[in-house]
């Protein structure tokens, strides 16, 4: 029970403490779940996100599913999914309530405005650290590249860009693996 609950708290502190969503996450996840606790190593964290930006809902979420899962099974799924879902759903209650009489007010706007601009910087960070780990050679900067100017300028969704990813990644594999013999 102690490892349940564990997951629950890892993840409801990761969720009151970050903002911005997934993105804007993953240091602090990447820090919790990989380097203190090795509940997983850093590309099983870089899988679940790409699997996470794929599958509905939110990606943090699901990472903490994924994660909760591969610990303790269903049961270690709920208990993080609910540590990553209860911080949100306390802190929209509480802005559900007040906000509406305060928005107007220029601090609260000023506020808000300080805060999207930390959120952008987190999120950059999020992205050059995935970037590094995962953009390693030609193919990997061809894809990025046409990824990101299929996705900017279309109006495509970026899961068939996480699906084309997949199946070029099968496929490269899979010829230089049939040209060097059948060795991976």
């Amino acid at each position: 029970m102690k490892e349940l609950f564990d997951l629950f708290f890892t993840f409801a502190r990761i969720g009151a403490f970050t903002f911005g969503g997934g993105y804007a996450m993953l240091p602090m996840l990447q820090r919790e779940v990989v380097q203190s606790r090795k509940w997983a190593t850093e590309d099983e964290v870089l899988d679940y996100f790409a699997i996470g930006q794929c599958t509905p809902g939110v990606i943090f979420v699901n990472t903490a599913t994924f994660i909760g899962y591969k610990q303790k099974g269903l049961l270690g799924a709920i208990f993080a999914t609910a540590g990553g879902v209860f911080p949100s759903f306390v802190i929209i209650m509480i802005i559900a309530a007040v906000l509406t009489n305060f928005a107007h007010l220029p601090i609260v706007q000023y506020a808000f405005g300080g805060i999207r601009v930390v959120v952008g910087v987190l999120i950059c960070n999020a992205v050059m650290g995935m970037w590094k780990k995962s953009v390693v050679d030609k193919l990997g900067i061809v894809l990025a590249l046409f990824s990101f100017l299929v996705v900017t300028f279309t109006n495509l969704s970026p899961v068939y860009m996480v699906l084309l990813g997949a199946v070029v990644g099968i496929l490269v594999k899979a010829l230089f693996s049939h040209k060097k013999g059948g060795n991976a």
